[in-house]
């Protein structure tokens, strides 16, 4: 069974090979990707990653156990890739008219992830004003947490791909395939997985006015990068992947020292790859 949703600013698929009663595990893995968007999603300014980024500098924030893993992972990578990894960009992206204007940044100095202090499990606070944006690993939480739905609901084979974040389990190989930088109609295929999550960061799809600015934040001195070729990370979970993928394109190097400490693999498509 087959269903897709727009969620988390891209369409999510979900596929199990367990047949119709499946139907409510992938509602319930829906659920929870919806779940995710609602705590962690930069453009609505009621989630708790838009009241971390008015008031944590003002007071502590009690926040969601799922937020919490998120921002404890961000630190942890932010820490294990020297910086390459902060998701403390925000306010650049804003100001390139890449994410909506919720606070305003000429009234404040922003800090990064390595500034956001847990006072509690649950509870945050910063001493300078941030303005987080978790769209480069809070997607593939998500899909984590979809396929927990899922695994808890008794499916045993399946597979979560939302926009080319993606997990697989079971017992069922599936091929891994990724588009081809230069023809990013066309796929590659790299080869195939039972268990396991890639993600890739790229611009291909990235169309924009000459004097647009990539999404793509290089963290150490707030500069926009842009690259031809794609960064592919595989890891057990898609936080992971997801996450990485930054380091990877960021710093250029798919032997990045952070890869092995998280057991992942990293994989870049030069963009005259042909078919």
């Amino acid at each position: 069974m087959i269903r897709c949703k727009p969620l988390l600013g891209t369409f999510v698929e979900i596929s199990t090979e367990d047949g119709e009663h499946s139907l409510h595990a992938i509602e319930m893995a829906f659920t929870a990707i919806e779940q995710v968007q609602s705590l962690m999603g930069f453009h609505d300014p009621e989630s708790e990653l838009s009241q971390i980024n008015a008031r944590s500098h003002l007071e502590p924030i009690r926040i969601h156990s799922w937020t919490a893993e998120v921002l404890a992972i961000a630190k942890e990578i932010h820490i294990e890739s020297q910086g390459i990894f902060n998701c403390g960009v925000g306010h650049r992206l804003v100001e390139a008219g890449l994410l909506p204007r919720h606070i305003n940044l000429n009234d404040h100095s922003f800090g990064g992830i390595e500034d956001l202090r847990f006072i509690e499990p649950n509870l945050v606070q910063s001493k300078p004003p941030l303005c987080l944006d978790l769209g480069g690993i809070a997607k593939g939480y998500a899909v984590d947490k979809a396929v927990e739905a899922l695994q808890a609901t008794g499916v045993v084979s399946g597979s979560v791909n939302a926009g080319g974040d993606m997990r697989v389990f079971g017992d069922k190989a599936q091929d891994i395939q990724v588009r081809n930088p230069s023809k990013p109609l066309e796929l590659i295929q790299i080869g195939s997985m039972r268990a396991g999550s890639i993600a890739t960061s790229s611009l291909y799809f990235a169309k924009r006015d000459t004097d647009a600015k990539s999404y793509m934040v290089n963290p150490l001195n707030h500069e926009h990068i842009e690259f031809s070729e794609s960064y592919s990370v595989i890891a057990n979970e898609c936080v992971y992947a997801d996450a990485l993928t930054k380091v990877v394109s960021i710093s250029g190097n798919t032997q990045h020292p952070c890869l092995s400490h998280f057991s992942a693999q990293a994989i870049k498509i030069p963009h005259a790859t042909t078919l």
